[in-house]
C-alpha cells in the first residue's frame, strides 16, 4: 500500500512539475521578457528596405540597441523586459520613420510592428 500511494505521489509530483516547468510557453509566458519583431518598409512603395537600421531606446535607462534589418527589412529584439516603456525607430540612407512607443503597461509578451520610411 505504501509503494502505491507513493507512486501515486511521484506521478501527481511529475506531472505538476511539468505543468508549471516543462512547458517552454508557459515559462516563457510567465517570465518577465518580451521580444519585439517587425519589418521596415518604404512608406510610398511599400517594399522591404534591407539594412535599415532600427534603433531601439530604452526610456527609463536611455540605453539604445541598434539592429540592422535584413533582407526582407525584418528586425528582431528578444529579452526585453514588459516593465519598462521603449521607443523604436528606423533609419534608411539619411531618412527616419516615425518613433513608435511599447508601453509597460502593454502586457503582450511579443510585440509585432511596421516601421514605414520615406526613402525616397
Amino acid at each position: 500500500m505504501k509503494k502505491l500511494l507513493l507512486a501515486a505521489f511521484l506521478v501527481i509530483g511529475a506531472t505538476v512539475g511539468y505543468a508549471q516547468f516543462g512547458n517552454g510557453k508557459r515559462d516563457a509566458q510567465s517570465s518577465n521578457s518580451r521580444l519585439l519583431t517587425g519589418q521596415v518598409m518604404d512608406r510610398s512603395t511599400d517594399t522591404p528596405l534591407p539594412n535599415a537600421v532600427v534603433y531601439l531606446k530604452n526610456v527609463k535607462s536611455s540605453a539604445v540597441k541598434t539592429f540592422i534589418a535584413d533582407n526582407q527589412g525584418n528586425f528582431r529584439f528578444p529579452g526585453l523586459s514588459q516593465n519598462v516603456d521603449y521607443e523604436v525607430y528606423a533609419e534608411f540612407q539619411g531618412k527616419r520613420s516615425e518613433v513608435k512607443a511599447i508601453s509597460s503597461f502593454d502586457g503582450r509578451p511579443e510585440v509585432k510592428m511596421s516601421l514605414r520610411v520615406n526613402s525616397k
